[in-house]
């Protein structure tokens, strides 16, 4: 356990944040790499297939890891007020409400499956295999929740270095099965989604059995599952706060997915392959953004409000001078990162590729601070307004499909979420400015948790 309420501001967001960073990474660099050997072992048909799926899949773990987040916040703020009472009633009702979740999103979407791929325009070619890959990871969601769970609630008191080294033991694993799978199983894109699934159950359950037995006085216990209605209240409305705002997003991209399919196989490989990249790169952003959110919750529970405000003075500067470095990364290496993770030659795919990246890296000045501001608010109890700019998003998408990439082809896409990011970040900029917390509203704003 860690408290984030003393000690250097960004030291302590920083240190916590960087093994949430290594984690975030290390994800992309397993995605690069499941792409890679996707595309190598079966062919760019199974790495588009890979792709059109993925938005769909993403948006579902998005709402699971929303979720888990969002029930989060609460087991924060009264990890940082000292009440575990309250903080193990908070997990019990938060292990209800994931169940729950789980249930619904599984069999809701196992059933939707077809419609959905036929909805986003999968070419046809590439639908039998779309079909497999989604299906396997559907059924495998529980464990994916059961480790995002985990995580998240480690996150809240303070524990970021654990769930990485769970994190890191299932990429191995999935990274073995996958080219034993797909290889001499010769299972196709079928192996790569159990391998997949198969490292979620592992990480899952070890971050489970560690929680159990390392935090057990914190753990509800008999009456702790007595959560009570308020409660039960705060943890969904900050749970579904949480999904929908990442849910909306992925909505927008699912359907910015669709404008996509349109285009040829090609350009769908290289979509998936520069998103690749750009997950890589946005991770180093988004996860301080993730610290703050903990950070927020316990200064929050603690009172201590200025603290809070210089905390995100500090961070916005940080994320700044972080995305000059990462601009100078990928207009040296983007186009090699490209050609390793599709093995592929063609001009159109590495050009198509190598561009979205770039205008994407460029306008990270936007996307730092917005997720910085972002986290802070939901940290602080503002529902409202995170969603909202999660909405724009959406709308962003939706005219890039209807207007944009017709106009302007793919293009199109690599200027719609830059576009998306300046409004929001403008929105929530604006927003934090005329709503920064005080001393004042301190017990108010924790009364609403």
């Amino acid at each position: 356990m860690k408290d984030l309420t003393k000690g250097n501001i960004l030291k302590v967001v920083l240190l916590f944040a960087l093994p949430i960073i290594a984690s975030s990474v290390m994800q992309s660099l397993y995605n690069m790499g499941d792409s890679a050997i996707v595309s190598n072992l079966i062919g760019e048909k199974a790495l588009a297939a890979v792709g059109a799926t993925g938005v769909i899949i993403n948006t579902l773990i998005s709402f699971i890891n929303g979720g888990t987040q969002g029930y989060a916040i609460p087991i924060a703020r009264f990890f940082g007020a000292r009440d575990f009472k309250s903080l193990r009633r908070s997990i019990a009702g938060a292990i209800w409400l994931t169940l729950i979740m789980i249930v619904i999103l599984t069999g809701t979407f196992l059933i939707l499956a077809p419609s959905i791929l036929r909805a986003l325009n999968t070419p046809e070619e590439i639908m039998p295999l779309a079909l497999i890959y989604i299906r396997i990871n559907i059924a495998g969601l529980v464990f994916t929740a059961i480790y995002n769970f985990c995580t998240n609630t480690l996150r809240a008191i303070g524990d970021s270095k654990t769930p990485l080294y769970f994190l890191l033991i299932g990429i191995a694993l999935n990274i073995l099965l996958d080219i034993l799978l797909i290889g001499p199983f010769h299972m196709g894109i079928a192996g790569a989604a159990f391998a997949t699934i198969f490292s979620q159950l592992v990480a899952g359950g070890l971050s489970l059995i560690y929680m159990l037995r390392k935090y057990h006085e914190l753990m509800p216990k008999g009456q702790d599952f007595k959560v009570g209605s308020q409660l039960y209240s705060e943890l969904l409305t900050t749970g579904l706060a949480m999904s929908f705002m990442g849910c909306i997003v992925n909505i927008g991209t699912i359907i910015l997915q669709s404008g996509i399919n349109t285009l040829d196989t090609t350009i769908i490989a290289a979509h998936t392959a520069a998103r690749r990249v750009f997950e890589i790169m946005s991770a180093c952003e988004y996860t301080v953004g993730i610290a703050m959110t903990t950070f927020v919750s316990q200064n929050l529970g603690a009172g201590k409000i200025d603290r809070i405000r210089k905390g995100v003075r500090q961070t916005i500067i940080f994320t700044l001078c972080e995305t000059l470095v990462l601009i100078v990364f990928v207009f040296l290496a983007g186009r090699l990162l490209i050609h390793l993770i599709t093995g592929s030659d063609s001009p159109v795919l590495l050009d198509a590729a190598t561009m979205y990246v770039r205008i994407s890296i460029v306008n990270f000045f936007w996307l730092g601070p917005l997720f910085i501001l972002r986290c802070t608010m939901q940290g602080l109890g503002h529902k409202i307004i995170p969603l909202f700019t999660s909405a724009i998003e959406m709308i962003t998408k939706i005219v890039s499909v209807i207007i944009l990439t017709p106009a302007l082809q793919y293009l199109g896409i690599a200027i719609t979420e830059p576009i998306s990011w300046f409004l929001c970040t403008l929105l929530i900029g604006s927003f934090y400015l005329t709503h920064k917390p005080t001393k004042e509203d301190a017990p108010a704003t924790y009364a609403r948790a």
